[in-house]
């Protein structure tokens, strides 16, 4: 099993930056894909940015210029930079790994962060 857990949130002005953290512990090694979503009371969860293992991103079109997703050189550590945040931004973030097992793909969830956006 995979671990995923969260950090970085809180409330920030329009504007500001803030950037998200998610350690991954346990089976690591099966560990390939790994991103963020995030969800509202009003909104399903949504892909906000994935990294595969060998660093190719992906973004939604409304991040797209202002959020950067990262991995370290161990990949077992998820980071994403959100800079020009708006209030369309405030939800609940989830960290998500992909994990490939005998050909069985997995997903494992972080307990998620709240980002609030206001001034």
């Amino acid at each position: 099993q995979v671990q995923l857990v969260e950090s970085g949130g809180g409330l920030v002005q329009p504007g500001g930056s803030l950037r998200l953290s998610c350690a991954a512990s346990g089976s690591i090694r099966s560990v390939r894909s790994m991103g963020w979503y995030r969800q509202t009371p009003v909104t399903q969860r949504e892909l906000v940015a994935e990294i595969t293992s060998v660093g190719t991103t992906n973004y939604a079109d409304r991040v797209k210029g202002r959020f950067t997703i990262s991995r370290d050189n161990d990949k077992n550590t998820v980071y994403l930079q959100m800079n020009s945040l708006k209030p369309e931004d405030t939800a609940v973030y989830y960290c998500k790994a992909e994990s490939k097992v005998m050909g069985f793909e997995y997903d494992y969830w972080g307990q998620g962060t709240q980002v609030t956006v206001s001034s």
